[in-house]
C-alpha cells in the first residue's frame, strides 16, 4: 500500500470542493501506480483538518501538514498549488527530501 499526501490550495473553497479535488487526486495516483507497473492500493493521508483548533493560525496547519508529509510514499499537487504559500513549502520539502511527486 502506498501512502498518498495531497497538497492543495484550500483558501476560499468549500469542504465539498476540497473533497472533490481529493477524490480526483486519488484517482490520478491510482492511475499513475498502474501505469508504472505497481498494483498497490492508495491510502490517503488525512491532511484536511476539518476539526482544527479554534483560532489555529496558518503555521499551525503547515506544521501539521509537514509532519504528515514525512510519512508519505507519494505526493500529489493539485491544480494551482504554486499559488498557495503552504503548497509551495510542501513542494520544496518534497523535492529536498526526495519524495515521489505525481500530479
Amino acid at each position: 500500500m502506498k501512502k498518498l499526501f495531497i497538497s492543495q490550495p484550500m483558501k476560499g473553497k468549500t469542504d465539498e470542493e476540497i473533497l472533490r479535488e481529493r477524490e480526483q487526486a486519488v484517482r490520478e495516483a491510482e492511475k499513475y501506480l498502474k501505469e508504472n507497473g505497481m498494483q498497490e492500493e492508495v491510502q490517503v493521508i488525512d491532511s484536511f483538518f476539518q476539526s482544527a483548533p479554534v483560532g489555529a493560525r496558518p503555521l499551525w496547519f503547515l506544521g501539521k501538514s509537514l509532519e504528515l508529509l514525512s510519512t508519505a510514499d507519494l505526493v500529489y499537487f493539485a491544480k494551482d498549488w504554486e499559488k498557495a504559500r503552504g503548497c509551495r513549502i510542501e513542494h520544496m520539502c518534497a523535492i529536498q527530501y526526495e519524495l515521489q511527486i505525481i500530479g
